[in-house]
C-alpha cells in the first residue's frame, strides 16, 4: 500500500470524469491491479548496486503455475554506510546515501534466513537497504516480488492473502534448493507487511519471527482512510491544484465505496473481509510490529489496532516517522530489528514509543 493514492490520483487526473461512475470505475481500476512502478523508487540506483553486489536469483513456481522472482544475497561484511536523507524537494521521492563493497571473503554460515516483503507498486530491490543491513548482522537475505510487482507473473490481487500462498509456496521450492538456512523470518513493509502476517499464519511457513512496517488493520478501510488523505495535498501549479480541488468535490463518501465495491467484486475478495488482526491472532510466530505516529497514508490507528488484537504480538510506535519515512529509518530500527531475529525466545514484556 506504500504511496499507493499517489498514483491513483495521477491516474485519476488524466481519466475521464463525465459521471460519478466513470470516477468510481476509474478508482476502482486502480484498486484491483497496481498502476506501474512507484515514481518513489529509485530503481536505477537499485539496479546499479546489484550489478556490483554478489547475488542470486531466479523464479520459482506457485502451485498455480505463478512465476515469483526471487533474489539472494549471503551474510558478509559489505561495510555498509547508509543515511536517510528524507524525500526530495518536490516531496515525491526516497532520498537516501547508501555505500558498500562486496566482501572480500567467502560468505560465513548463515544465521537464519530473512524473507522481505515489499511494499505495494515497489518490488524486492526497494528493501536493498534492508537486504544488505541484515545480511551484515549474519542473515541471508531473500526478497520476493510479490505477484503483479516486479518480475514476477501477474494474478488477481488479494491485499495479502493470496500473497501469503505465494510466499508459502516460494519458501517451499527455495528451501527444497538449500536456499532457506536455518530459522526462517519474515520482514514486510506495509502491503508486504500484510502479506508477512498473513504468511505467517499459515503453520506450512514455520516462520520465527516476523517484524511489520506499517501494516493496515482492515484493507477497504485502509483504503477510506488514504484516498482522501493524498485528496488533501495541495499539489504545485495552477492546473493541478484546480483539478484536484475538482476531484474532491466530485469524490464523494459513496463514489469511494462504489469503488471498493466494484474492486472487491472483480477480484472476488470484499476488501473489507480482509482483516490483518484475525491473522495476526493466530500466527504462531512471534510479531514485531512498528508504525510511525505521523503516518496518514495508513494512519497509527491501523498499528494500534493490530496491536490490540493479539496479546502475543508486539508494538513499537515511532514517534515523528511517516508511511514513506519510516522503513527508510535505519538509523533509528536497525538496531531494534537486528536484536528481535536474535532473541532466543519471543519477549514478555511490550516495547516502549521511541
Amino acid at each position: 500500500m506504500l504511496r499507493l493514492a499517489c498514483l491513483l490520483v495521477a491516474c485519476l487526473l488524466v481519466a475521464g470524469f463525465s459521471s460519478l461512475p466513470g470516477l468510481s470505475s476509474s478508482l476502482a481500476g486502480h484498486l484491483v491491479a497496481p498502476g506501474g512502478t512507484s515514481p518513489l523508487l529509485p530503481g536505477d540506483r537499485i539496479d546499479a548496486a546489484f550489478s556490483r553486489l554478489p547475488h542470486r536469483s531466479g523464479h520459482v513456481a506457485t502451485r498455480d503455475g505463478l512465476p515469483v522472482f526471487w533474489r539472494a544475497v549471503d551474510p558478509g561484511d559489505y561495510r555498509l554506510a547508509y543515511a536517510w536523507r528524507g524525500s526530495d524537494a518536490a516531496g515525491e521521492r526516497l532520498d537516501f546515501d547508501l555505500a558498500f563493497e562486496a566482501p572480500s571473503v567467502p560468505p560465513p554460515a548463515p544465521r537464519g534466513t530473512v524473507v522481505l516483503l515489499h511494499g505495494w507498486m515497489m518490488d524486492g530491490g526497494s528493501l536493498l537497504p534492508w537486504s544488505l543491513r541484515l545480511a551484515e548482522a549474519g542473515y541471508r537475505t531473500i526478497t520476493l516480488d510479490l505477484r503483479n510487482h516486479g518480475r514476477s507473473g501477474s494474478a488477481p490481487a488479494g491485499y495479502g492473502t493470496r500473497e501469503a500462498d505465494d510466499v508459502v509456496d516460494a519458501v517451499a521450492a527455495l528451501r527444497a534448493r538449500g536456499e532457506i538456512v536455518g530459522q526462517l523470518h519474515l520482514l514486510g513493509v506495509s502491503y508486504g507487511a500484510a502479506t508477512a502476517i498473513f504468511s505467517a499464519a499459515d503453520p506450512r511457513l514455520q516462520a520465527g519471527r516476523v517484524v511489520a512496517f506499517e501494516s493496515f488493520d482492515n484493507a477497504g478501510a485502509a483504503i477510506r482512510d488514504m484516498v482522501p488523505h493524498m485528496l488533501a495535498i495541495e499539489p504545485e501549479g495552477t492546473v493541478q491544484r484546480l483539478t484536484r480541488q475538482w476531484i474532491r468535490w466530485r469524490l464523494q463518501p459513496q463514489t469511494l465505496e462504489a469503488a471498493i465495491d466494484r474492486a472487491g467484486r472483480t477480484l472476488a475478495l470484499p476488501l473489507d473481509s480482509v482483516d490483518v488482526g484475525a491473522a495476526l491472532a493466530r500466527t504462531p510466530a512471534c510479531v514485531l510490529l512498528v508504525h510511525g505516529d505521523a503516518d496518514r497514508h495508513v494512519p497509527v490507528a491501523h498499528g494500534r489496532a493490530l496491536a490490540a488484537a493479539s496479546p502475543h504480538a508486539r508494538y513499537l510506535e515511532v514517534h515523528g516517522e511517516d508511511h514513506l519515512s519510516l522503513p527508510m529509518r535505519l538509523d533509528r530500527l536497525a538496531p531494534t530489528v537486528v536484536d528481535w531475529f536474535d532473541r532466543p525466545a519471543c519477549p514478555d514484556t511490550a516495547l516502549a514509543a521511541r
